[in-house]
């Protein structure tokens, strides 16, 4: 189906991330050049090195806590002479930077792209508590004319949305309250390890129970926490990216496979209530690889909400379709010692609303052994997902 596979010409070769605030004292630009240096620094190259820049969802809506710095902006901050920049609202959502930068690289345009994700929602909430409520999404940021089908039926939450696809999941599949906890549970148990993490207390099975019910059968506590950071990931050609190995550097991370697919419509509520692009963006990733769910050492899937997660998992082929509540029953099987670690350094849920490259960057530390106390056992392969809806991406790294 596919006559060449680009991806598998490019690796990760460095990962950055500023401080995680709830909120920062420090700008969306300062917290942008912290995590962009860090990364830089840790490909062993040099601003001059970076030919290439992007980032998702771009220069559409700057200013925005959603989206405060762009590719552009960036670029006359690092003094960066590029080939190629990148940055739109449009592909697979959180993990498009990454997938266009790598198709930059491959095609010859540039050799090392700086890939960036700056989010400040909990400064824009201090302002504005309705700033990311889906009735003031802009068309610039979203480009999604459908809301106004949505917003006068009191949509004005992403919460209303993913509600419907976890009630409809209980229906058709069984699925309990005390099994979609176990997201939520294992995030704060893994954050508990996680310095940079928000939320750090212990969680409770109560606890969530006796969380404010929002959306049924959503609470609180199946929501994530809104934060302020920036997370970087640089690229590299792979025969650069070996050469510096040689040369002292640590081993890349191979782009074994990507997802990106989208056959269905661009909508959250025009097919089964209990898939989403992500069945299309798993079934497309698996297509271009040897490889198989059981190769995957550790997983890390978007979890704007509990249900995403779930949802992720089915799709991936990590469990089977309608399993997620009894793959994830107890806690066990997807805990840092379980058969496949979840959202290892506490995901969006307690770790912060990093918005989809904080799962690259976790993905990344676990494969280099670079964790901490949350390390979990050695592997060579691993999958970080972000979407949800009408849109998602999917990468399947492995460790050379």
């Amino acid at each position: 189906m596919f006559d060449r596979l680009f991806e598998k010409d490019v690796a990760i070769t460095g990962i950055g991330q500023s401080e995680v605030g709830r909120p920062s004292a420090k700008s969306a630009m300062r917290l942008t050049v912290d995590a962009c240096l860090e990364a830089i620094a840790d490909a062993g190259l040099e601003r001059k090195d970076i030919d290439g820049v992007a980032c998702w969802p771009g220069d559409n809506d700057n200013g925005n806590s959603f989206s405060p710095v762009g590719p552009s902006a960036l670029k006359s901050v690092l003094g960066l002479d590029v080939n190629w920049f990148g940055g739109g609202y449009e592909g697979p959502g959180p993990l498009a930077g990454i997938i266009n930068g790598a198709m930059a690289i491959a095609t010859g345009l540039c050799k090392n792209v700086l890939v960036f994700r700056t989010i400040t929602e909990s400064t824009g909430r201090l302002a504005n508590k309705g700033a990311n409520a889906l009735s003031n999404k802009t068309v610039g940021r979203d480009t999604s004319y459908f809301w106004q089908w949505y917003t006068p039926f009191q949509v004005h939450s992403g919460i209303n949305l993913m509600a419907l696809y976890a009630q409809r999941h209980f229906h058709e599949y069984g699925t309990r309250p005390d099994q979609l906890a176990q997201i939520a549970l294992n995030a704060r148990r893994n954050a508990a390890l996680n310095p940079k993490a928000v939320y750090r207390t212990p969680l409770t099975m109560d606890d969530y129970m006796n969380s404010r019910m929002i959306s049924t059968p959503l609470r609180m506590l199946d929501c994530d926490v809104h934060c302020d950071a920036s997370t970087a990931i640089v690229l590299s050609r792979i025969d650069d990216a070996r050469g510096r190995r040689r040369d002292g550097g640590h081993a890349p991370v191979r782009i074994e496979a990507i997802g990106a697919a989208l056959n269905q419509p661009w909508s959250w509520d025009q097919i089964s209530l209990t898939e989403m692009a992500t069945f299309d963006v798993a079934n497309m990733m698996w297509a271009r690889t040897d490889l198989k769910p059981s190769d995957v050492g550790s997983a890390q899937l978007y979890d704007g909400f509990s249900i995403l997660t779930m949802i992720w998992l089915e799709a991936l082929g990590l469990c089977g379709k309608g399993e997620s509540g009894a793959f994830v029953e107890g806690g066990s099987r997807i805990a840092r010692e379980g058969g496949l670690p979840v959202n290892t350094n506490g995901g969006q849920m307690s770790g912060g609303r990093t918005h989809g490259l904080g799962y690259v960057h976790e993905a990344c530390l676990q494969l280099w052994g670079r964790a901490g106390e949350r390390q979990v056992a050695p592997h060579d392969v691993a999958v970080a997902a972000a979407g949800g809806g009408p849109l998602g991406g999917s990468l399947l790294l492995v460790k050379e």
